[in-house]
């Protein structure tokens, strides 16, 4: 798993931003940024849905007030699915990256197995990214929800 003063693994990624789909490396992502990375089990799932993303759209103006760049949600879903997701919850300004592979989420070593669920998933956490360099790395212990909050990493800014 990756710790604070690691450089984020580069691995392609679907990205979804306002509406628009691409294809990025996390490097072309997070360089000469400040970025705040939170990740989920599922798109559409109850707690992802109600509380998670929510959390962080209703906070984005104060987290590009308090300096970051980006805001990016990351799952391992397809980029149709967080493409989707986002309209549904009016995720607009926050950037989606969808991990259908979980390439990017294996590279952290940040996947468990859900089995029946869904197959491999992320889990849940939130981390800091400074110019693609984890400064702060909050993992949520297993069917938790607190150290990955929008309020607990403004709480870090």
């Amino acid at each position: 798993m990756v710790k604070v003063g690691d450089k984020v693994p580069d691995v392609s990624v679907g990205s979804v931003l306002a509406g628009e789909s691409t294809t990025v490396t996390t490097d072309q992502l997070f360089a000469a940024k400040k970025v705040v990375l939170f990740a989920l089990p599922g798109a559409f799932t109850p707690t992802c849905s109600a509380s998670h993303l929510p959390g962080y759209v209703v906070n984005a103006d104060e987290f590009f007030t308090r300096g970051i760049d980006i805001i990016a949600c990351l799952s391992v879903n397809d980029a149709f699915v967080m493409k989707a997701w986002a309209e549904a919850q009016n995720a607009e300004k926050i950037t989606m990256i969808a991990d259908g592979g979980a390439d990017f989420t294996k590279a952290l070593g940040l996947e468990m197995e859900t089995g029946a669920f869904g197959g491999v998933r992320s889990k849940r956490f939130a981390m800091i990214i400074e110019d693609g360099v984890i400064t702060a790395l909050n993992v949520e212990e297993p069917k938790q929800f607190a150290v990955s909050s929008a309020e607990t990493m403004l709480a870090l800014l």
